[in-house]
C-alpha cells in the first residue's frame, strides 16, 4: 500500500478512535466538575453501556442506532439513581466519594462477570461496505462511529450553551458558592451531572460494541486514555478535551500502524510528560 495511502488510513482510523475517547472524556470531566470527585467507576459505566447495547442487538434484534438510544437513557436514568443512593452522603466529601466509586466499580465489574462470564463476545458488524475518499476506504461501520459520536457531542453541547437546566449545570461547575447564591438547586444538579457523566461512558460503550469484542474487563484501556485526555487537554476544559482525544488518537493509529502497540503508548505517555513539562495545565487549560 502506497505510503500516503497508509498514513491516511491511520488518521482515519485515529479520528474514530479519538471520538470515542471524547465521549469517555467529556463523562468524566463532566461528573469530575460538578462534584470533584474522580470517577473510578466510569470504566464500568462504558463496559455496562457495551453490554446493554450488545444484549438490545443480539437478544431483542433491535437496530443499532435505537439500541445505543436505549443505552443512553437507561444509563443517565441509572447513573441518577446512583448518585442518589449511594453518593449523595458524599457530595461534600470527595476523598470518601472517591472510594465510594472504587467499591461501586468492583460491585459493577464482578457482577458483569457474574452474568456474562470473562469470554470476549462479538456482536456482528451494523453496516456493511465501505465508503470512499479519493483513494482511502472506510468500513461504513466506523462511519456509523464517527456520525454518531459527533451527533451526541453536539447534543450536550447544544444542551449546555443554550438550556436553563445546561446553563445552570455549567454555573455549578465554575462555582457552586456563586451558583447557589444566584438561586441554583445544586442537590438536583449532582444527580444530573452524574447520570450524563454516565450516560456519555455508556454510549462510548456502545458504539465501540460492533467494533471490537465485549467483556467485563473492556473499560481499563479506554478510561486511562480518557483520563489522560482530561489531563493533556486541560483538567475542566472540553474544547482541550476535543482537541488532546483527536491528538491521541491519531498519535495512536499512525504510531500503532507503523511502530508497534507498546511503543505508541511510550510516545502518547511522553507526549504527556511533555505537555505537563512546558503547560502544566494542559492545551487549553487555565492556569491554578
Amino acid at each position: 500500500m502506497d505510503l500516503s495511502l497508509l498514513i491516511g488510513q491511520a488518521v482515519v482510523n485515529g479520528l474514530v478512535v479519538g471520538l470515542l475517547y471524547l465521549l469517555m472524556a467529556v463523562g468524566f470531566t463532566l461528573v469530575f466538575g460538578v462534584m470533584r470527585i474522580v470517577n473510578f467507576a466510569h470504566a464500568e459505566f462504558y463496559m455496562l453501556g457495551a453490554f446493554v447495547t450488545f444484549i438490545c442487538v443480539t437478544r431483542f434484534e433491535l437496530p443499532f442506532l435505537p439500541s445505543v438510544a436505549l443505552t443512553l437513557v437507561i444509563a443517565v436514568l441509572v447513573g441518577w439513581v446512583i448518585e442518589w443512593a449511594v453518593l449523595k452522603p458524599f457530595r461534600h466529601d470527595e476523598l470518601n466519594g472517591m472510594i465510594a466509586t472504587i467499591g461501586l466499580a468492583m460491585i459493577l465489574q464482578n457482577g458483569a462477570l457474574m452474568l456474562f462470564g470473562p469470554d470476549p463476545q462479538s456482536m456482528p458488524s451494523v453496516a456493511t461496505g465501505v465508503l470512499r475518499l479519493g483513494d482511502l476506504l472506510v468500513p461504513n461501520s466506523r462511519v456509523y462511529v464517527v456520525l454518531c459520536s459527533a451527533a451526541v457531542l453536539l447534543a450536550m453541547w447544544l444542551f449546555l450553551r443554550y438550556s436553563r437546566t445546561g446553563r445552570a449545570l455549567r454555573a455549578v461547575v465554575q462555582d457552586i458558592e456563586i451558583a447557589q447564591i444566584q438561586g441554583i438547586k445544586a442537590r438536583l444538579i449532582y444527580p444530573l451531572g452524574f447520570g450524563l457523566g454516565v450516560g456519555l461512558a455508556a454510549v462510548a460503550g456502545g458504539l465501540m460494541a460492533p467494533l471490537f469484542s465485549v467483556s467485563p474487563f473492556i473499560g481499563a484501556g479506554p478510561m486511562l486514555k480518557a483520563f489522560i485526555v482530561v489531563i493533556l487537554g486541560g483538567l475542566g476544559s472540553i474544547p482541550g478535551a476535543a482537541l488532546a482525544s483527536l491528538l491521541l488518537g491519531i498519535t495512536e493509529s499512525v504510531a500503532g500502524t507503523f511502530l508497534s502497540t507498546s511503543t505508541a503508548d511510550i510516545l502518547i505517555f511522553a507526549l504527556v510528560i511533555g505537555m505537563l513539562v512546558v503547560r502544566p495545565s494542559g492545551l487549553l487549560g487555565r492556569p491554578e
